[in-house]
């Protein structure tokens, strides 16, 4: 593509630089604040690549050059971004990398690459900010786009970046080519962009909705929308024309030939109706219309064109339930929710029966009735239409309408999908016209019991639908305030269990343990604890893995190049804080000298011994190597010979003169004991305590008077001082006394420094292969993830009572009552700021005997023992990948694969793949056979 010159040069060829970049910078920021305060719909923002903009960014230095849209750039794009100090001027604008050389359109305007992500791969700038960039800088091409305000109940704008493109076949030659209008656009401006450029007049011409090259709908000439009409991009429409007075052969007949009035047609051809109404020998209803309070209620929507051959009668012997769902264009998201919703069972009973006197179209909170009048119409038409595959576009239609966030043709999450329609339909059928304002009470050390009852009861009062009825269960919350230990018990309602995997949730760490004392040698610890917990939560699975007796404790430090970069003396410090790519090493230490002198000790290591850098040289040619030592001096006055003996004791176990210690040096990895034993290899004084395991103090004495030769020397926190210390060198005592150790070639004769190297990472991230079934996660792990105690989130700070504050208080979560309909969510996804990831773990969940008894705190005599009859799967990863469901007729008990528009049967043995991401379960009927039945089959089937 050719890109217009741009030239900074004047007239006499000097640089014309029309501001500074920081003068730029302030000029565009403040236009693009002053847009987003005044957003009006028709506004015009222009797209620009997001490479360019990118180097616009660092040009006048807006920091890494992050998208100021505050969208995030992806990994790959991260690690190419550079801060540039002095980072040169861009050239012209070059949009040519998010631009389609190929323009089929009739309209001048050009396309943008589909599937682009704003801050990724452009960004948008206001009008004004364009017009001030495209004139310092030139280049393009131009990229205007529309602002328009979509959705109903929840008014959000969005910049059009993709605008709807139409296929028009002419009936006059069958020629087809492509039209481009907004999706705001009117029916009016439709016939205006096709009618005008062919010289036709309005009178003559008639445009049909020509879904899948089927006439479906006469667009009448009005001012409905193209959105409203459920047209869908890349979709067919259909030109006739009226020749010198006399229709086309075709003109004013639908597909079946039958003669239409230039109106729409009748919304429904479904065989079964809202109110059971007699059907059609035409599939005509005659029981779909109803009045709903203040005058009668339409759809909104023409659904005749909602299955490929809509004038077909049920063949005899179809069963009901397996049709499919078209993709209209990245809505398999939606087609896996749906198939998933239409197969449960008490759904699709109460929606093929008359539910009209349930629908509150009074709800403020609702879609006055129509999202649950949408979704029953497309369960009718799935459950009577055989094999007949069903485009959803006129549900597809109020989703758009009253959920923006689905319109468009992006790839959403099914889960999200599903919390919005199970929330929409119960909304929309509420039995509660007038919600009564209940105030919440707190628990006060009543029974649980009557708590709960009264946060049902208060809930139900406000909140009465089928969805409720069958989907919601009940939470019990516990808060405990860190500081005053107030505990705050509620129980809320749920609709569904979101559970983490367990890799979301805690996180594996290895720490490196020295002992302060000396009675042992270093050694690696992996543990497990809560990714999102403290240091405490660190110390204490440390100390489990290690034996930790009563009268010691753990100190944390990180090491960077050699010295203590930080302490994690705050139990509370965030475990967050520790990245996976650093250092950490736990000193275990008495209690009954810690909180005294602290010793660090650093070594170093001759120039003429190993090789270097010279920026890694401190002290005079020597450099800094292996993992400090660190104790505690139990005396407040100190001279040379204590801190010689304390060195003495803490290198002791690396003295080479043991041969127990030279057997395991011989067993140890990476500079370390094998992680495969459970204790310090310090056998050399198996029957000695902790405090005389190695050496004795008066042979430390000796040892310490005979190796005075060891060459200690005092420092300062820098590093940068360096003063000798002598047999009776006094030292001042302090919270923290910091010595260099300089090893000479006699020092490493006799101790093994090799232990001290080498440290191993908090996690080292390898390259693996998916988890096989025999390595899966089991659901109950995830479930016992989900109900584990855990500190709230910095942003998610509870108000504490009695303290009056904001507290980072722990949660833990009990199932108190379970739904009928028990949805189950796999958090796959994990989103952070600069990273999205999906987790592929295959996840063993029971298909039978799904028991939670024992997760139940409440005792209502109800079974809690569940069967599953539906799963969401996704398959691929973030950004696109694919869903489709599995789904069990009942009545077959036979499992079916629904994939967009193919159906077919699928056996049970197939359906548990590490794609399930939502699992719905129904509760099984108590009785002594069905439990005997059910306990039979829970081994072969987990």
């Amino acid at each position: 593509m050719t890109i217009p010159d741009s030239s900074f040069m004047m007239d006499n060829g000097a640089s014309c630089l029309p501001h500074p970049p920081e003068e730029e910078n302030r000029i565009v920021t403040d236009l693009m604040n002053k847009s987003e305060s005044n957003l009006k719909e028709g506004n015009l923002y222009y797209v620009i690549s997001n490479r360019w903009f990118t180097s616009w960014q660092r040009y006048v230095g807006q920091g890494n050059g992050e998208c100021s849209t505050d969208k995030q750039f992806s990994d790959s794009q991260q690690s190419n971004v550079v801060p540039l100090k002095m980072a040169d001027r861009p050239g012209p604008i070059d949009n040519s990398d998010i631009v389609l050389d190929n323009n089929d359109c009739e309209s001048n305007d050009l396309e943008v690459c589909r599937g682009l992500h704003e801050g990724v791969d452009y960004v948008l700038v206001p009008q004004e900010a364009w017009e001030k960039l495209s004139d310092w800088y030139k280049g393009g091409p131009a990229l205007p786009r529309k602002l328009i305000l979509q959705g109903v109940k929840q008014h959000q704008f969005n910049v059009e970046v993709y605008p709807l493109r139409l296929n028009l076949v002419d009936s006059r030659d069958n020629s087809e080519s492509v039209i481009s209008l907004s999706k705001k656009a009117s029916i009016r401006e439709l016939y205006e962009t096709v009618c005008a450029p062919r010289g036709i007049e309005y009178g003559k011409a008639r445009i049909w909705d020509y879904f899948d090259k089927q006439k479906h709908t006469a667009l009448n000439i009005s001012n409905q929308t193209l959105e409203e009409s459920n047209l869908q991009i890349n979709q067919h429409i259909f030109l006739e024309v009226q020749a010198d007075g006399h229709c086309s052969s075709q003109f004013g007949m639908d597909s079946t030939g039958n003669e239409l009035a230039l109106v729409p047609l009748e919304p429904s051809r479904s065989s079964l109706t809202i109110a059971g109404g007699p059907t059609m020998s035409n599939g005509h209803s005659t029981g779909y219309s109803f009045n709903l309070n203040r005058g009668a209620l339409t759809t909104g929507c023409t659904d005749i064109d909602d299955r490929y051959d809509s004038y077909n009668s049920v063949k005899k012997g179809d069963r009901g339930g397996l049709a499919g769902l078209q993709n209209l264009g990245n809505t398999c998201f939606m087609n896996s929710a749906i198939q998933c919703l239409v197969h449960t069972p008490p759904l699709f009973e109460y929606f093929l029966q008359d539910y009209s006197d349930e629908i509150n179209t009074e709800n403020p909170l609702g879609m006055n009735g129509e999202l649950a009048i949408a979704f029953g119409e497309l369960l009718r038409k799935l459950w009577s239409s055989g094999r007949t595959t069903i485009a959803p576009r006129a549900f597809k239609g109020k989703l758009a309408r009253f959920a923006p966030q689905f319109s468009g043709y992006n790839q959403h999450d099914s889960q999200e999908l599903l919390a919005f329609l199970l929330d929409g339909l119960h909304e929309d059928l509420n039995r509660v016209k007038q919600k009564p304002y209940i105030e919440t009470k707190d628990s006060d050390g009543r029974a649980d019991e009557e708590v709960a009852d009264e946060c049902w009861n208060y809930h139900k009062a406000r909140n009465d639908s089928v969805i409720v009825d069958v989907c919601q269960g009940q939470y019990k919350s516990t808060l405990v305030c860190p500081v005053c230990g107030k505990i705050s018990i509620t129980f809320d309602p749920f609709m569904y269990l979101s559970l983490p995997m367990p890799s979301t949730v805690t996180r594996t760490m290895t720490v490196t343990m020295f002992y302060g004392d000396g009675s042992g040698l270093p050694k690696p610890y992996t543990v497990t604890v809560p990714k999102h917990g403290y240091c405490k939560d660190l110390s204490q699975a440390l100390g489990t893995a290690c034996c930790l007796k009563g009268d010691e404790s753990l100190l944390l430090a990180e090491v960077y190049e050699h010295g203590i970069h930080r302490y994690f003396e705050n139990p509370l410090e965030q475990l967050v804080s520790i990245k996976d790519d650093e250092h950490v090493v736990a000193y275990r230490l008495s209690k009954k000298v810690t909180g005294r002198i602290k010793l660090e000790i650093i070594h170093r290591v001759q120039e003429k011994q190993e090789k270097f850098t010279s920026e890694n040289l401190k002290g005079g040619g020597r450099k800094l190597f292996g993992t400090p030592l660190v104790t505690y001096l139990g005396e407040d006055a100190l001279n040379g010979a204590d801190i010689s003996i304390a060195v003495s004791r803490m290198l002791s176990p690396l003295r080479k003169r043991y041969s127990s210690l030279t057997k395991a040096h011989n067993s140890k990895e990476n500079g370390f004991v094998s992680e495969a034993t459970n204790e310090p290899l310090g056998s050399y004084n198996s029957q000695s305590g902790p405090g005389d395991q190695s050496i004795n103090n008066a042979e430390l004495e000796e040892t310490s008077s005979r190796d005075m030769s060891l060459q200690l020397s005092l420092t300062n926190g820098s590093g940068l001082s360096c003063k000798p210390i002598e047999k009776d060198t006094l030292v001042k005592s302090s919270q923290l006394v910091k010595a260099f150790l300089d090893w000479s070639d006699k020092e490493h004769e006799l101790y093994d420094s090799s232990y001290l190297k080498d440290l191993p990472e908090v996690h080292k991230t390898l390259f693996t292969v998916k988890k096989t079934r025999q390595e899966a996660v089991s659901l109950f792990s995830c479930l016992e993830a989900f109900l584990t105690e855990e500190p709230l989130g910095p942003d998610d700070m509870w108000y504490c009572p009695r303290c009056k504050e904001h507290r980072q208080a722990t949660k833990k979560l009990d199932l108190w009552m379970l739904p009928d309909i028990l949805v189950v969510h796999l958090k796959r996804f994990s989103y952070s700021r600069y990273l999205k990831n999906k987790l592929d773990t295959y996840v063993n969940f029971p298909i039978r005997n799904l028991d939670l008894s024992k997760y139940v705190k409440s005792k209502d005599g109800k079974s809690h023992v569940y069967e599953l009859y539906a799963i969401s799967n996704h398959y691929g990863g973030l950004g696109g990948g694919h869903y489709t469901a599995y789904a069990k007729l009942v009545d077959e008990n036979r499992w079916y694969h629904f994939d967009d528009g193919h159906v077919a049967p699928v056996d049970e043995n197939e359906i548990k793949t590490s794609a399930a991401y939502l699992l719905f379960y129904q509760r099984v009927k108590t009785g002594p056979r069905a439990e005997e039945g059910e306990t039979s089959q829970a081994n072969m089937d987990f």
